[in-house]
């Protein structure tokens, strides 16, 4: 493009391309590099790196995760008897949004052409669907069999898987929004999925943490970020 149809023409490289990624998401770059334009876009580009290498390793917990309460909740189902699909709720036991989670779930599978069985529209319901099956509201329903997915926890208790699941899924939320996460508390969020991996099967930690790149790109921050 000539400079005559370039607004950014005039402005140095690194302002112009600030200026392309927008003053207001850039400015908390700018901020933790004292202003320096070079140095933001290298924490941003930064940023990027450590949202990738927790995408490749939250897939992977997400995918276990969703199998492994799907698993649990159609045992149940079957154990009692009931026809059809646990996520068709005969017995009342969802609550609202769940129903309606499934509900769009299936729509989605529809619109894309397929049936909507049990399989397809388990793929299409996000890790808050999840996150909220493991609420106090189901205590004494649904958590007693659920438990039972996580024979490696140190106890039995519902807060001890529920806590580090909802603690991932608002850090997911920022990652699905290209939001900043230098400052977020990174090597916690990293072992919340350790932690988790482990509850479910040892020896999936250390297939996962052979293939994760977190603490690799963790040593690499341009800056000093004020979580460890």
């Amino acid at each position: 493009m000539s400079p005559a149809h370039n607004p950014h023409a005039t402005e140095p490289p690194d302002s112009a391309l600030l200026s392309l990624f927008g003053a207001p998401r850039m400015q908390g770059y700018l901020d933790a590099c004292g202003g320096d334009p070079a140095a933001a876009l290298d924490l941003y580009r930064w940023n990027a790196r450590i949202s990738g290498a927790f995408w490749e390793t939250l897939g992977h917990l997400e995918v276990v995760l969703r199998n492994v309460l799907a698993g649990r909740l159609a045992a149940r189902h079957a154990a009692t008897g009931r026809v059809g699909s646990w996520l068709d709720d005969t017995a009342g036991e969802l609550d609202k949004r769940a129903r309606r989670d499934i509900a769009t779930a299936r729509q989605r599978v529809r619109a894309k052409g397929k049936v909507a069985d049990e399989g397809q529209t388990l793929t299409e319901l996000g890790f808050g669907f999840w996150r909220f099956l493991l609420a106090k509201r189901y205590a004494t329903t649904l958590w007693p069999d659920l438990a039972g997915g996580f024979p490696a926890a140190p106890d039995r208790a519902r807060t001890t898987v529920e806590q580090p699941v909802t603690r991932l899924h608002e850090f997911r939320n920022r990652l699905a929004h290209h939001e900043r996460v230098w400052n977020q508390p990174l090597k916690a969020r990293h072992h919340d999925v350790l932690t988790l991996l482990g509850y479910i099967d040892e020896d999936l930690v250390d297939w996962v943490t052979a293939g994760c790149r977190i603490s690799t790109v963790l040593a690499d921050c341009p800056i000093e970020r004020p979580h460890p």
